[in-house]
């Protein structure tokens, strides 16, 4: 029998679910109006706009429920970096995710209560939720209110260098999401990590 780890309590089951929700409609929305095609619309271009704002103020909410979280519970200590050994453990992690995932070898970092994430889960978790989501939300937010944006920025238009900020940077969000739903199938079973955001529980290997 497997041991199971009780690694993600209610609030964060409910943050992560919402988060998906959110998310999940800014990247139909944003699509949409990037590629709006009047004859054959993704969402109509109207509707687009407003579920896209609607899920943007929404998904901000839920960023402060995340960060309040962190700061509050011992789930902050899971974004500590060990700087130090920061370099041979991505290493280490790397090497397992390319080759020893495949031949059945032990992870170099598995999942203990103290220690959910490996270094390579980490850094990445970092880098979309505490340096790329906090961009997107800002200039999001800027462009709902444009009158806050300079009108020139380095002799281009404000409003277009802060548009293409925005884009760019939920275009990377947009590929970690998609790195991280197909991580989470690497699991005890294709379903394990996805069944432990409901019910809380870690199945490990």
């Amino acid at each position: 029998m497997s041991e199971k780890l009780y690694l993600y309590p209610l609030w964060l089951r409910l943050w992560h679910g919402l988060n998906a929700l959110f998310f999940l409609t800014l990247l139909v929305t944003g699509i949409s109006m990037q590629y709006s095609d009047i004859d054959f619309p993704l969402v109509r271009f109207d509707l687009a706009v407003t579920g896209h704002n609607i899920a943007g103020i929404g998904i901000t909410l839920s960023y402060f429920m995340f960060i309040t979280g962190n700061l509050f519970t011992s789930n902050g200590r899971q974004y500590r970096i060990n700087i130090r050994s920061l370099f041979s453990d991505l290493l280490a992690q790397g090497r397992y995710y390319l080759f020893g995932i495949f031949s059945k070898q032990i992870p170099p970092f598995p999942v203990t209560l103290k220690s959910k994430f490996n270094p390579l889960q980490r850094v990445s978790y970092i880098g979309a939720m505490y340096v790329l989501f906090p961009i997107v939300a800002i200039t999001g937010w800027a462009l709902l209110f444009p009158e806050t944006i300079a009108r020139q920025a380095f002799g281009y238009s404000g409003t277009l260098l802060t548009a293409l900020l925005h884009i760019v940077m939920g275009f990377f969000m947009s590929i970690f999401m998609i790195v991280h739903v197909y991580m989470c199938t690497v699991g005890k079973t294709p379903l394990s990590n996805f069944k432990s955001m409901i019910n809380g529980y870690h199945e490990a290997h």
